[in-house]
């Protein structure tokens, strides 16, 4: 009899795309549907990224080198030097497909099948998949809504170190909560995979989307760890640029550059035109980060706003990246966010929301939260929270839920 893997069968679906059917029907339905769902902004992508794709002559769209342009490399390394004060060169570059396949090559080069990574919860789905995918487990510790979703105390780390553990994975700007870590603690999580000989990956693919005068920190730059640290980037948010598929995994390692370099070999290479793109991206000003900056701001005090005048709705303050998790007066998030699709709409309008629950690894965690992309304009957002607050009312109606039991 033919049968599927067991890994495959235990292969975590996504939170972000697995209510897609019920948007699906919804949209049949003759629905129109705010996405707050995915991380898809709309902001316009560089002229200049597409411009450079556009007026290319290439007569032979042939491999690239399997990590990536050595052009693109040394423009990268430069740009991460000047801009962040990244002290890396070229030969610490590895580029990828996406941010994703990075992450997928830095969990397989440093862990092996049953092999352990410490990841503070809520986190970006897919770190599930990917450890999943080759056999190592992932091990949560979990952050609190109350506290803005801050890093745990150390003692909770140094609690879940066994002779399995290989390597700290942090979000920073996290995703799904918009946390950035303090200097403080990345200093502490430094000091932690010094004592105990561990690697620290750190996914900073929202480093330039920082808020409230606040600066991002960046493991590279920390004194001492530089064998330990494992860097995950892409262009994806920096440049409005998600369907180009192009990140890097970043190291001064470079047993690990070289090992992950064997994964990207078998792969044969990242795409060309993306990395045409990605290249002509770099030359894009300063004040282009600070405009998008300025309109994620607005955005987010617009949502954030609004959804404090929802009764019995918690949710905690970004200071980065472009989500927020809310905590919503129901029992089960998931259940909601379907029913706001399958049964719900107002003025023929309804949202999709990526129930909470799938970036959590603890069973039962995030049961009642969601997380919300503030990636709409500002007008779209508010409508969005008119809908979420029509919605629940009619949602704790129908199934006997008193919103005061949530404050």
């Amino acid at each position: 009899m033919l049968s599927i893997s067991k890994r495959g069968r235990e292969m975590p679906a996504s939170p972000i795309r697995k209510l897609t059917p019920f948007a699906d029907m919804a949209r049949k339905q003759g629905k129109f549907i705010f996405h707050l769902n995915i991380g898809q902004p709309d902001i316009e992508t560089p002229k200049i990224a597409l411009d450079a794709v556009k007026n290319n002559h290439l007569i032979i769209l042939s491999y690239s080198p399997s990590d990536g342009f050595e052009s693109y490399r040394e423009k990268l390394a430069r740009f991460y030097r000047e801009r962040s004060n990244i002290p890396v060169e070229t030969e610490d570059i590895l580029i990828t497909i996406g941010g994703s396949e990075a992450l997928l090559f830095s969990i397989a080069a440093v862990c092996d099948e049953d092999h352990e990574v410490i990841i503070p919860e809520p986190f970006y789905a897919n770190y599930n998949g990917f450890a999943h995918m080759i056999g190592a487990k992932v091990v949560p510790i979990d952050s609190k809504i109350d506290d803005n979703f801050a890093l745990p105390p150390i003692s909770e780390f140094e609690k879940k170190i066994t002779d399995k553990t290989k390597a700290i994975l942090i979000c920073n700007p996290g995703n799904p909560t918009g946390y950035l870590y303090k200097k403080e603690e990345i200093e502490q999580l430094a000091e932690l995979v010094k004592k105990h000989n561990l690697f620290l990956i750190a996914d900073e693919v929202y480093r330039e989307f920082t808020y409230d005068g606040l600066t991002h920190n960046s493991i590279l730059k920390e004194k001492g760890i530089e064998q330990n640290a494992i860097m995950v980037d892409s262009v994806s948010k920096r440049f409005s640029m998600c369907g180009a598929r192009i990140g890097c995994l970043v190291s001064k390692n470079q047993e690990v550059i070289a090992t992950a370099m064997k994964f990207a070999q078998a792969r044969l290479s990242p795409p060309t035109y993306e990395q045409i793109a990605s290249e002509a991206a770099l030359k894009v000003p300063d004040t282009y980060f600070e405009e998008v900056k300025e309109e994620y701001v607005e955005r987010r005090n617009a949502l954030i706003e609004a959804l404090r005048t929802i009764p019995g709705l918690k949710v905690a303050e970004p200071q980065g990246a472009f989500y927020c998790i809310a905590e919503l007066p129901v029992d089960d998030a998931e259940n909601f966010s379907k029913w706001m699709l399958e049964h719900f709409q107002f003025h023929r309008e309804t949202i999709m929301l990526a129930p909470a629950s799938g970036f959590y690894s603890t069973p039962g965690s995030g049961k009642r939260q969601v997380r919300i992309a503030y990636v709409l304009k500002k007008q779209s957002l508010l409508r969005a929270v008119v809908i979420l607050k029509k919605g629940l009312k009619a949602y704790q109606k129908q199934h006997g839920i008193d919103p005061e039991s949530f404050t």
